[in-house]
């Protein structure tokens, strides 16, 4: 492929609600530009950006595919993203390499949960769009009735330049309202005919172009004035406004057509290049100085020193991690040496290339606003800004969205833990929304992600990748146990078998402390007692002891033991006696001094639009949460509440249950409260008929 210069580079994102054909319209495009010379199907698994055998299994987008063409003069870098909510992360990091976007809508379903979220993180990244009505030959497609969710969902912006002739099984091309020409598509869809507006079509094409008129000149005040006096705008200056209109956000053209027969692809890959904004148009944008808060404006030039965002790290099973990166500034080259401003280390760059879905092609260079790859990166990860260390700018990190469910791993053979850890090592690099950490309290390693699906594809591709399979189970929740009144006793180990004793006795006041102090431990012996010896035995013992509670074996916190008298023997005492006579004494002490069992609680917030406030609400209380508060932003409302985990578990498919999708939630532990009397009796009984099915 040769080399484009930074006006000739268009970076389209292909963003929608799952299923609206995103992969399919990716491929027509693929095929159409002579990338490749076979049109590929989604459902048969053999489309170029659905490589991966997790995708072809499932047939969804799991990672968003780079697929470079070439039109009309100009290379189009397509960024085919993921449509279900569970792998996100992927589109946050396509939308911000990219210039503008592709949103893709079904005519057979029209604006969904998906479409109205692709659409807020394309306004959050200041995107130009345009949308396409995929699917017109499919049974029910309508796309009078798609326009009008479009326009009720995202304004009068949304505006058609394009309707379609026909529907279903009798739908045949388009018609262009700016060249007031029909277009008819045949065999393959390569070859189009240009021809006379359907007699029939007449009024739906006048009623619309007037409707696009208005949009076109309301994006400019010299063309709003010509309008607004009756004078009919040129072909030119439709053209002409329609791209200002699209730049600046003010209009968001409507085109339609049928990506699996190849109908539609031309004119949109026409309106790509004519409409859509270069690297260049973009100018420049801002980061900051390395190390510091200081903003500097990174001009978009190819002669400038060489600066690049890594948005994107897949990690291929041969080729090892490839790290995808849009260059801002500079002509970046390969077998060259960059500093990774975001960690301060130094990258030796090979060999640069750009992907063809899995297919490498190698580059010779990378202008400014160009997108490729890179393989082995020793340090550098999602996120983090390459460039000259005589540059030193940092570009704010991609915004990815928090984890919302958790599952505990467990390898399905003993001995496999060390590898189950590594495999998911290798997926935390790919993944910025996927975590993993060991907790050491309820000792299970936890994985969390973006849903059920995304974790069980990764377990699944730990499986085909690494040899390792795992079960997924529900996290144990890490409960805490501690006292609520005071105790002294008496612990006292004995023991005389022949030859030299055990004797150690103490006396002990087991007394509450506030929440998050976990253990203090006082000594009050006096006239030796206790010899000085043996008084750090007693607190490891008592410390050890803490480590399983008396209710149901979970770690005690919060919790005073002083230690006020005992007794010793010159020749039987000894360090172990005195932890043993602790250690009974910590048992004999917290079932005196009324135990009761805590459980994590977590500060929570859900966003949701206003319909469904009742529902989230009375769901929380279902959850024994505790509402704070509410407040409304962005027009939607967010409910903050206090929640124990307990409840919190499968709340991520719940909420999307009750909201159609469009609720989020974001949840951190905020602290341990006591577990409500009825709670707890199940909690305990639970804990005890597993320790029994264990001995």
């Amino acid at each position: 492929m040769k080399t484009y210069t930074t006006e000739k580079i268009r970076n389209v994102a292909l963003v929608s609600h799952g299923g609206a054909g995103k992969t399919s319209l990716a491929e027509a495009m693929i095929y159409t530009t002579g990338a490749i010379n076979r049109l590929g199907k989604a459902d048969a698994g053999t489309t170029t950006t659905d490589f991966d055998p997790e995708e072809v299994k499932r047939q969804v987008t799991i990672n968003t595919a780079l697929a470079p063409v070439e039109w009309s003069g100009v290379k189009i870098n397509l960024l085919d993203t993921p449509g279900y909510f569970d792998f996100i992360g992927d589109v946050s990091g396509a939308l911000r390499a990219a210039d503008a976007a592709v949103v893709v809508v079904s005519a057979t379903s029209g604006v969904e949960v998906g479409t109205e979220k692709v659409w807020t993180y394309a306004d959050e990244n200041r995107l130009p769009r345009l949308v396409f009505v995929n699917r017109m030959d499919k049974e029910n497609a309508n796309f009078d009735k798609v326009m009008d969710n479009l326009q009720e969902f995202f304004g009068h912006k949304v505006a058609p330049v394009q309707i379609p002739i026909g529907a279903e099984a009798s739908f045949k091309g388009v018609v262009d309202m700016v060249s007031m020409k029909a277009l008819t598509f045949e065999g393959d869809g390569k070859k189009v005919n240009e021809g006379d507006i359907p007699a029939d079509l007449a009024d739906t094409v006048e009623s619309y172009r007037e409707k696009l008129i208005e949009a076109v000149a309301e994006s400019d005040d010299d063309l709003l004035m010509k309008y607004l006096e009756g004078e009919p705008l040129s072909d030119e200056e439709v053209v002409s406004g329609l791209r200002k209109g699209i730049l600046t956000g003010s209009i968001v053209p409507v085109l339609c057509g049928a990506a699996t027969e190849n109908i539609g692809t031309q004119p949109l890959l026409d309106m790509i290049v004519s409409a859509f904004p270069s690297p260049a148009d973009v100018a420049e944008v801002i980061a900051t100085k390395a190390g510091s808060e200081e903003e500097v404006a990174v001009k978009i030039d190819p002669n400038g020193p060489v600066s690049a965002l890594v948005f994107k790290t897949f990690a291929d099973p041969f080729v090892g991690k490839i790290s995808y990166f849009r260059v801002y500034s500079g002509t970046l080259k390969g077998d060259s040496q960059l500093h990774n401003s975001s960690k301060d280390k130094t990258e030796r760059l090979g060999q640069v290339f750009t992907m063809l879905g899995k297919n490498q092609i190698n580059l010779d260079q990378i202008p400014a606003g160009d997108i490729a790859a890179v393989a082995k990166l020793q340090s550098t990860a999602t996120g983090d800004t390459l460039c000259e260390k005589s540059v030193a700018v940092e570009f704010a990190p991609i915004a990815f969205p928090e984890p919302v469910t958790t599952f505990a791993v467990e390898p399905k053979k003993q001995g496999e833990e060390d590898k189950v850890a590594a495999g998911l090592a290798r997926f935390l690099e790919e993944d910025p929304t996927f975590r993993m950490e060991r907790n050491t309290e309820v000792k299970q390693t936890l994985i969390s992600g973006m849903g059920e699906l995304h974790l069980e594809i990764i377990t699944s591709r730990l499986a085909s990748k690494f040899g390792v399979e795992v079960d997924l189970l529900a996290p144990k929740i890490p409960y805490k146990e501690t006292i609520r009144g005071t105790a002294k006793v008496e612990g006292k180990h004995k023991k005389q078998s022949g030859g030299r004793g055990q004797f150690g006795h103490v006396w002990i006041e087991f007394s509450p402390l506030e929440s998050g102090k976990y253990f203090e431990f006082e000594d009050k012996i006096f006239g030796g007692a206790v010899p000085k010896q043996y008084i750090p035995a007693v607190e490891k013992g008592l410390r050890e002891a803490m480590e399983s509670g008396i209710l149901a074996g979970y770690p005690v916190v919060d919790i005073k033991a002083t230690l006020y008298d005992g007794s010793y023997h010159n020749v039987d005492s000894s360090e172990m006696a005195f932890k043993i006579a602790a250690n009974l004494a910590f048992k004999k002490g917290a079932e005196q001094a009324q135990p009761v069992l805590l459980e994590p609680v977590m500060y929570v917030e859900v966003t949701v639009p206003d319909q469904f406030m009742g529902d989230i609400m009375g769901d929380m209380n279902s959850r024994r949460g505790r509402i704070l508060g509410m407040e409304p932003i962005d027009g939607l409302q967010v409910v903050k509440a206090n929640v124990p985990m307990s409840e919190m578990l499968k709340y991520a498919i719940d909420l999307r249950s009750m909201t159609q999708g469009r609720g989020s939630f974001t949840m951190k532990f905020d602290r341990y409260e006591e577990v409500p009397a009825h709670t707890a009796e199940q909690v305990i009984a639970e804990a005890k008929a597993e320790k029994a099915e264990v001995s």
